[in-house]
């Protein structure tokens, strides 16, 4: 019952999924030496993470639409550097 109260709600589902992708980036990157492709994987996680915290926790998703397209540019933006960064360095 209490799982249906969680998930009632925008922030219990929200919340759910950052769980999950906070295992799923864990599982993934969890074995060491791994490869260009899984640390991008992991950055992408943690870019839509950062999105879901944004747009659900500090209430973006209802935001005007100049603000709102400022913080899903910035959180396609960080992926973009820090992925461009790891590559090139």
């Amino acid at each position: 019952m209490k799982l249906l109260q969680l998930v009632a709600n925008r922030a219990g589902i929200s919340w759910l999924l950052l769980v999950a992708a906070t295992i799923i980036s864990w599982a993934v990157g969890a074995e060491h030496g791994a490869g260009a492709t899984v640390v991008l994987v992991v950055l992408a996680i943690a870019a839509l993470k950062v999105r879901l915290v944004g747009l659900d926790f500090m209430e973006l998703r209802h935001a005007p639409l100049p603000l709102r397209a400022a913080f899903e540019f910035y959180c396609l933006a960080i992926w973009a550097v820090l992925s461009t960064l790891y590559l090139w360095l």
